[in-house]
């Protein structure tokens, strides 16, 4: 199979900041494996070790629906999004975490074998150091955190102006959310254009999340989840 088309720098983000911006006319979409023409609405892969979005027409999805695909080089970005409706983390341990804004999404990367911590800023998806101990803490407290898809699904956390809201998210709603502020930010504080675009994105994936609380969380289906995902990341790194 030949290599994906490389776009330029942040391409992506505009892409799929197009998503969450319907007012925003979009190109003609194509595949960047095959280059096959593809509507706005698609599915995308995640190429592991450049944490890169790619999109993908519906028989490149399919065929990367496995990892053993690739051997692990792309994976399929999942579609569940879950709002979790009881998460617990006390201000203190988000102050350890060390996250300088309101906002961040964490993820396990296989390449780096360790949880990432990300937030957003105007100039792209930056990551910010991680508390080892405050995120077993969390695993601890919300056993959600352990069913976490490596490399593709993410914690997405909002505080930012008082708001307290925690999401599972596919990663590439993180960077979705990336996109619009980068593209919207003005100035030292952003602006209001960029809030508004934020609050719509946080309200329409609210919208959409299925609701479920730490009770929810069965010990042996993340069991399950887990095994999975060990097998996926010894399939990746073999």
């Amino acid at each position: 199979m030949t290599e994906p088309r490389r776009r330029k720098p942040f391409a992506a983000l505009q892409r799929l900041a197009q998503l969450a911006t319907p007012a925003v006319e979009a190109v003609q979409e194509r595949c960047d494996l095959c280059s096959e023409p593809i509507p706005l609405a698609h599915r995308h892969l995640l190429e592991v070790s450049a944490r890169q979005v790619q999109c993908a027409c519906r028989a490149c999805s399919l065929l990367f629906d496995q990892v053993a695909a690739s051997r692990g080089k792309y994976r399929l970005i999942p579609e569940r999004c879950l709002s979790l409706e009881d998460f617990q983390i006390s201000d203190a341990q988000w102050e350890s975490l060390q996250i300088p804004v309101g906002m961040a999404f964490f993820c396990y990367s296989t390449p780096a074998q360790r949880i990432v911590a990300c937030y957003p800023s105007p100039m792209g998806a930056t990551e910010a150091l991680l508390e080892l101990r405050t995120w077993g803490e969390l695993e601890e407290s919300n056993p959600m955190l352990k069913a976490l898809q490596h490399d593709v699904e993410a914690l997405l956390v909002n505080r930012a102006r008082g708001g307290r809201q925690y999401f599972v998210v596919p990663i590439d709603e993180c960077y979705k959310l990336v996109g619009i502020i980068r593209i919207h930010w003005k100035g030292l504080g952003g602006g209001p254009v960029v809030w508004q675009e934020i609050g719509h994105f946080f309200a329409a994936l609210k919208e959409r999340s299925q609701a479920m609380r730490r009770q929810d969380c069965a010990p042996a289906h993340l069991e399950k989840n887990e095994a999975a995902g060990e097998e996926q990341w010894q399939s990746s790194a073999t």
